[in-house]
């Protein structure tokens, strides 16, 4: 079970207040991790800013969007050896074109 953390900055503005280009984004993340998605939802704030998550058989993908300073605090959180999170970190910081990223990864359970 591996569990990332990551703050993507210098993030695209546009493309972070895009409802259905972030469901598009988790929709593909997932697939880029090699998981199994159960449910995607997005909820778009006034005014401005979002939160979205995908919900995995292996766990989840989350993204929670401040706009105003170019920034997308996420997870990527996967189960099983045929899961790759580190795709889905990748692909969404291209994706939200992040200029500069801070992670860090966790083995889970924490003991």
């Amino acid at each position: 079970m591996r569990h990332i953390l990551f703050t993507l900055k210098g993030c695209n503005i546009d493309l972070m207040e895009d409802q259905d280009y972030m469901r598009i984004l988790l929709f593909r993340a997932a697939k880029e991790c090699n998981s199994t998605l159960l449910d995607l939802k997005v909820h778009k704030f006034e005014p401005q800013g979002l939160t979205g998550i995908a919900m995995l058989a292996e766990s989840h993908l989350s993204i929670h969007t401040w706009p105003e300073k170019g920034m997308a605090v996420c997870d990527a959180f996967t189960c099983g050896d045929h899961t790759n999170p580190q795709a889905a970190v990748e692909y969404m910081r291209d994706k939200l074109e992040s200029t500069d990223m801070v992670s860090k990864m966790f083995i889970r359970p924490l003991d």
